[in-house]
This record gives C-alpha cells, sequence and structure tokens, in this order.
C-alpha cells in the first residue's frame, strides 16, 4: 500500500461545525476557538459562509469574523453560493472563496434556493471577481456521492460540475459526502474518473459520517492518491437540509489516524486533542470524536491528557 507523503487538512468546523449549531455563538467565542485550532499547526480554515442571514443566522457574523482572525501564515476561505456572497466576502478579505453547486435539483433548490443551471450561470461572475482580487476558488459539489431526497446521484451529473469548475480555472474541486452516503469502492471509482478527467485540477474529500463509513471511505481515499481532506474540530457539522445529518470526520481522529500511517500533516496531535476539548466545553455537550475521549497511542501522554484510569474521560 502506498499512502501520499503528506496531505492537506482544511479545517470546516467554524463554517460547517458551527452551521449545525441551533443556538448563536458569539463571534468573540468564535474567534476563540479559531484561534485554538489554528495552534495546533492547522492552516487552512474555512472560517465563515457569505449567505442570506436568513439562511444561516449562526454564520451573520462572518466579515466581523474574518476581520478579527489573526492570520499569521493562515488561508481563511469562507463559503459562497453566488456573486453577491463572493463579492462579499473578498470585500471582507478572505484568501479562497469555496462555490457550492449540488449534483442534484432538489438538494440544490433546498439548499441554494436556486436550480443547478441558475447556478452554473452565476459562476463566470464569481470566477471573474476572484481573479480581479487574485483570489482562488475552490469548486465544491454536494451530495456527490448520494442525495437525501432522490437517493442515487448521477455520476454525469457530478462531473458535469467538476468540468465547470475545472474550465473556469478552479484551484481544486472538493467532491462532498454530504449525506454520509458513499461507500469505498464509490470513492475508489469517482477518484479515479477525476484523475482521468482532471489530472491538472487537485481534488479534495468532504466526507460526512451519517451510516459511519467516512473514516473508511477517508482511508480508500487516500490510498488513490487524494491529498486533501475536509474534517471538524470534534467531529461536529452537518448540513441544515439533511435529515439528521451527522457530523463531519474530527479533525484530531483524521490527524491521529495519518500520523500512525506516517503521513506528514504538520498538525500537532495533542494541541489537536486539546483544542477538540476546549470545544466541547464551550459547546456544553459530548461531542462525536473519539480520539478526544481516549487520547493518543502513548499511554503516558493519554495519562497525562485524558485521565490515568482506563475508563477516565
Amino acid at each position: 500500500m502506498s499512502f501520499p507523503a503528506k496531505v492537506r487538512i482544511r479545517e470546516v468546523a467554524p463554517r460547517d461545525g458551527f452551521q449545525s449549531i441551533e443556538h448563536c455563538l458569539p463571534t468573540p467565542t468564535k474567534l476563540k476557538i479559531i484561534e485554538t485550532i489554528a495552534k495546533s499547526g492547522i492552516r487552512d480554515i474555512e472560517v465563515t459562509s457569505f449567505v442570506s442571514p436568513k439562511a444561516v443566522p449562526q454564520l451573520s457574523d462572518g466579515a466581523e469574523l474574518v476581520g478579527m482572525v489573526p492570520r499569521q501564515g493562515l488561508v481563511l476561505s469562507a463559503l459562497v453560493a453566488n456573486v453577491v456572497g463572493a463579492k462579499n466576502a473578498l470585500t471582507a478579505g478572505v484568501d479562497e472563496l469555496v462555490v457550492v453547486i449540488s449534483a442534484t435539483e432538489e438538494h440544490n433548490r433546498a439548499n441554494l434556493r436556486r436550480s443547478i443551471g441558475e447556478s452554473v450561470s452565476g459562476l463566470d461572475e464569481i470566477f471573474s471577481v476572484a481573479r480581479e482580487k487574485g483570489v482562488r476558488v475552490n469548486g465544491a459539489i454536494a451530495v456527490s456521492f448520494g442525495c437525501p431526497y432522490q437517493g442515487e446521484v448521477s455520476e454525469t451529473e457530478v462531473f458535469r460540475l467538476a468540468e465547470a469548475y475545472a474550465s473556469r480555472g478552479a484551484t481544486r474541486v472538493i467532491m462532498a459526502d454530504t449525506t454520509g452516503m458513499a461507500i469505498p469502492p464509490q470513492v475508489a471509482e469517482m477518484v479515479l474518473r477525476f484523475q482521468t478527467a482532471f489530472p491538472d485540477v487537485e481534488l479534495g474529500l468532504h466526507l460526512h459520517n451519517n451510516r459511519g463509513t467516512a473514516m473508511t471511505n477517508l482511508y480508500v481515499g487516500l490510498l488513490s492518491g487524494v491529498c486533501t481532506f475536509d474534517t471538524a474540530l470534534g467531529g461536529i457539522g452537518g448540513c441544515p437540509y439533511v435529515p439528521r445529518a451527522a457530523g463531519n470526520l474530527a479533525t484530531e481522529d483524521v490527524v491521529y489516524m495519518l500520523e500512525q500511517l506516517g503521513v506528514e500533516t504538520g498538525i500537532d496531535l495533542m494541541t489537536t486533542i486539546r483544542a477538540a476539548r476546549v470545544l466541547e466545553k464551550i459547546l456544553g455537550y459530548q461531542l462525536p470524536g473519539q480520539v478526544m475521549k481516549s487520547g493518543p497511542r502513548d499511554p503516558k501522554s493519554a495519562a497525562a491528557l485524558i485521565g490515568s484510569g482506563p475508563c477516565s474521560r
């Protein structure tokens, strides 16, 4: 088995994670969490979204938050759905845009209030305003592996959207398993097909854990040569338009596995675990991440962080 020597982890808790929290977090609290995340060595952070505050009130402070985050080598990205959001994100000073379109009509209308055709027709203007500012654009394809409304998703539609992004100069394309419906053979097939069709475009995977297969899917993606993965501290997150949505892969869980595989992330595991525990304390409920509960592999380090008893928190 051959793994990439190094991978990029994009931390999405401040966007995908926070949007799933019912009560609105104060902006200074969000900033504290982001600064805690950054101490671990994570450099790519999806910090917010610039969408209608009526749709996602939790993230209505996006511009203020972007302005407060100390850069110190961080790459801050924001999710946008149209040119209005893109312009607002660029004005706020983000380093990258993440444009999202769903691979099915029903999810796109639920998530973005428009058809796929309308979303695609707006890409030229989004890429144009980003290019003027010298800002990179990532193209995300929601429900790439399965849709909560229609079930199976057409691979043809997924790759039509990938082509729409790639042809306009996207830095990377992110295939999102928004529903956690993907299985390992499907991931391997989609990754290979993407690499064949777009050999010069970076591919990222954004994997939710609704059905408990996300870590296995990441492992298969890793074996297939994917070097960019979206994760969320503590495993928080979930699309508002996926019924009973589960969270993302926990950043600390992924860093633990990659570290054991000898794959470099540039992220300190112990600091990430501490950050996840800080997040859990702030939110006031147990998070789904596992390594934050058990600690690292070394027993002494685990005991120092978690406690000495075999069943301690």
